[in-house]
């Protein structure tokens, strides 16, 4: 076929054509086979050598998207091979465009670096509740180059790893409930302290708790009122609803026994250490 003086050769464009159309469908075939055979693999080594999930979350997520990487790379250098492009000087002329980013570029430089040795340490893994660079939430991916967070409001931040740092991990060990209570300086300290102990007994059959709960005695006396404290250490991530849970409790069982509660009790939660 000959169009305005140039000779077409049809059948090597529709032979092209049809590379490049199994080389597209053998990429969406190979890509999820790989990240499925990645996901397999790792909960087998879980198995086998008795990990954490989240740390095997994080590990799958970061092998399937550098798994991604690798394949859209190849995809790429057969595209171009298909249609007849040189590959060397492409490679050669990448590697001088990347090593001149690179210098440019180094914020994404000590993005990488950190994300290696935050993966390297184990500083976090998915599922933690962590405080960092300036975020409080649950970890919901971790890349090389960036750190998802979700806030507890729903927010997903992400965070470049470079600012990642002073890391409070809530995630690790189990976690201390604290619940500090006022009483009037007309009630009976050692009646309430009894009436605590009873609700601490009834807490301490509850399998959240690792530890306790106790009623530790008088925290603090105020201007008016005397502080009580209870304390216990519960199961990572449950030192919310046991906290809940008591303040009802003892709610119910000051009402029962009239002792008045002047204000609002205030409520500490400490990382065990």
């Amino acid at each position: 076929m000959e169009i305005l003086g140039m000779e077409i050769d049809v059948a090597k464009i529709v032979g092209i054509l049809i590379q490049i159309g199994i080389l597209i469908i053998a990429f969406l075939i190979v890509v999820p086979i790989g990240k499925k055979i990645i996901e397999k693999t790792l909960q087998r080594a879980a198995q086998s050598r008795k990990a954490s999930p989240g740390r095997m979350k994080t590990l799958e997520k970061l092998l399937a998207n550098v798994f991604s990487y690798i394949m859209i790379f190849i995809f790429i250098v057969m595209f171009f091979a298909t249609l007849g492009v040189e590959i060397g000087p492409l490679i050669a002329g990448a590697g001088v465009i990347g090593l001149a980013v690179a210098f440019g570029a180094q914020g994404l430089v000590s993005d990488i670096v950190t994300g290696f040795f935050i993966l390297l340490e184990q500083q976090l893994e998915i599922d933690d509740y962590v405080t960092t660079a300036g975020y409080d939430g649950i970890v919901e991916e971790i890349g090389l180059r960036t750190t998802k967070i979700r806030s507890f409001d729903g927010t997903l931040n992400y965070v470049p790893n470079r600012y990642i740092e002073g890391v409070a991990n809530h995630s690790r060990g189990n976690m201390r409930a604290l619940v500090d209570i006022g009483i009037s300086y007309d009630d009976n300290i050692d009646g309430a302290i009894t009436v605590l102990e009873k609700v601490c007994a009834e807490f301490q059959l509850d399998e959240r708790f690792k530890d306790g709960p106790n009623a530790i005695g008088v925290q603090s006396i105020g201007s008016s009122d005397i502080v009580l404290r209870v304390v216990g250490q519960t199961e990572n991530g449950l030192q919310w609803a046991c906290e809940r849970d008591m303040r009802k409790r003892i709610k119910e069982a000051f009402d029962e026994a009239n002792i008045d509660i002047p204000f609002p009790h205030h409520v500490l939660i400490q990382k065990d250490k």
